[in-house]
């Protein structure tokens, strides 16, 4: 998967209607909910943890979760911001566990000879800059992935990262700071 936007599911009322058929038990419904997401939700992984497997292995532990937490989905926020939430908690636990196994995924992963998604299009570049992103202080990294990355405004990455609109603004300020002086 590229860096490009995915396309966007159908419309925010059909996922939203679709949600609260999925979370009243109808089968089909949650199969063509996370269908229509999953694309969004594997690239939002791959641009955090930058490795398609890991992105694909998040992924798909995030539509278990939905599936899991289905139930709890209340419709106060967009089912697209609830998806990021998981997805993003998703990444963090991941990130802890690597963390926690100590080097191992890191070595492997500089041994591996295609570590870059299936798509080839995209430019060396961009390839420095998201790994350059992706070693920036955590909140930092998550508010630039979140505004930038997946287009989300400071107050949807406020909402999904449960701070304020002028604190993601702070991160995105300073990440860019941090940034200039890595390229």
């Amino acid at each position: 998967m590229g860096l490009s936007a995915a396309p966007e599911p159908k419309t925010s009322a059909t996922s939203h209607a679709l949600a609260i058929r999925a979370r009243n038990g109808d089968p089909e419904a949650f199969g063509v909910l996370i269908a229509e997401h999953y694309d969004a939700i594997y690239r939002t992984a791959w641009r955090w943890c930058g490795n398609r497997d890991d992105a694909e292995d998040i992924a798909q532990e995030v539509c278990v979760k939905i599936g899991q937490a289905i139930a709890g989905f209340d419709g106060r926020s967009a089912f697209s911001s609830w998806a990021y939430r998981i997805t993003f908690n998703a990444v963090r636990d991941f990130q802890r566990a690597r963390q926690t196994r100590g080097n191992y995924a890191k070595a492997y992963s500089q041994v591996s000879l295609d570590n870059r998604p299936a798509e080839q299009e995209m430019a060396t570049t961009s390839n420095e800059l998201w790994a350059a992103v992706r070693t920036l202080p955590e909140k930092q990294r998550d508010a630039v992935l979140l505004v930038y990355a997946e287009e989300l405004s400071h107050a949807e990455a406020a909402d999904i990262m449960g701070i304020k609109e002028a604190t993601v603004s702070f991160h995105v300020h300073e990440a860019r700071k941090t940034l200039r002086g890595f390229l």
